[in-house]
């Protein structure tokens, strides 16, 4: 008990310290502005991160999530410059972009769950592959450039990042009600359960009645269609996409869920830790930039400094329970 009661409450005592330093360091830390500014930088890796929870708790990776971001928004782009001669500026329009939004991201998913359970390619290789298919397509069709949604459209569609209800914006809602319910299937649905005992072993899961390739499909194409909502979510904020959108968001996604305590060889997962561990790595890069304490292209290789101190903290956990 003692060791859970410590992995449990390092990550919050983590990001409780994070908050203190942060504050120390710069008084504009805790203004709402910069609060809001990080919950919804978080709100996109988080609602990916949640996704990846299930997918690596059930023994599986996924790397293509940000190059799947990049063609979703670039998809999402076309799509909706195509059709708005027909439907004109408004919410048909938004809607429709939402529509292929979500279905690419489905059948982007689709296509990676097939090619694991199916066809019994490993998830690394798989994802790895189509990681830079997709990047590889958004920028073919941008013509190594930039896709850009219709001014008059993108001003419509503003609001979708930039509105929200009591002051909080849609993003973090969104992201809010995401984790929520993704912490109840986790803990409290049969598919959560199947992901940790598919992650276990996923021998006995099958002996145990347990649909293996189902649930593992399942875990993908649920993944998809939260890399197409936080797409959505994403493309007002700037209007547009290139081959350059969605950058390392597989390597944040994957060191959130790591951080969060879910174990990177499957079998448990943890949610609520997961949505900790994206508020640590937002936090850290907050704290950087307002700080001024190192250059920002630098943030990418201390995330994945982050991700093997996770690692290495939690194969030493695991050497000492098997002691």
């Amino acid at each position: 008990m003692r060791n859970l009661s410590l992995s449990t409450l390092g990550p919050l005592a983590a990001l409780i310290l994070l908050v203190v330093l942060g504050t120390f360091l710069n008084a504009n830390f805790l203004s709402a502005g910069n609060i809001t500014n990080v919950l919804a930088r978080s709100a996109f890796i988080g609602m990916i991160a949640v996704g990846m929870t299930f997918v690596i708790t059930s023994g599986g990776l996924d790397l293509s999530v940000g190059s799947m971001a990049a063609f979703i928004a670039g998809m999402m782009i076309l799509a909706m410059n195509a059709m708005l001669p027909t439907l004109g500026i408004g919410v048909p329009l938004v809607l429709a972009g939402m529509a292929v939004a979500l279905g690419v991201g489905l059948l982007a998913a689709l296509a990676n769950g097939l090619l694991i359970t199916r066809a019994g390619i490993e998830p690394f290789i798989v994802t790895l592959g189509t990681m830079g298919i997709f990047r590889s397509l958004v920028t073919w069709i941008a013509d190594g450039g930039t896709l850009s949604l219709d001014f008059e459209a993108r001003q419509f569609y503003r609001p979708v990042y930039y509105g929200g209800i009591f002051g909080i914006t849609w993003p973090i809602l969104v992201f809010a009600v995401v984790a929520v319910l993704g912490e109840l299937a986790m803990r409290h649905t049969r598919f959560g359960r199947y992901c940790e005992a598919i992650g276990s072993n996923d021998r006995v899961a099958r002996y145990s009645a347990v649909k293996v390739e189902r649930v593992q499909l399942m875990t993908y194409v649920a993944l998809g269609v939260l890399v197409g909502l936080a797409t959505i979510l994403y493309v007002p904020r700037l209007g547009s996409a290139s081959g350059s959108t969605g950058l390392l968001w597989e390597l944040e996604a994957i060191a959130a869920v790591i951080i969060g305590g879910t174990a990177l060889k499957g079998g448990y997962g943890r949610v609520w830790g997961t949505v900790v561990g994206v508020l640590i790595l937002s936090l850290i890069d907050n704290i950087l930039n307002l700080a001024d304490l190192v250059s920002p292209y630098l943030n990418g290789a201390i995330q994945g400094v982050i991700i093997v101190l996770a690692v290495v903290l939690q194969r030493g956990k695991s050497s000492a329970e098997g002691r």
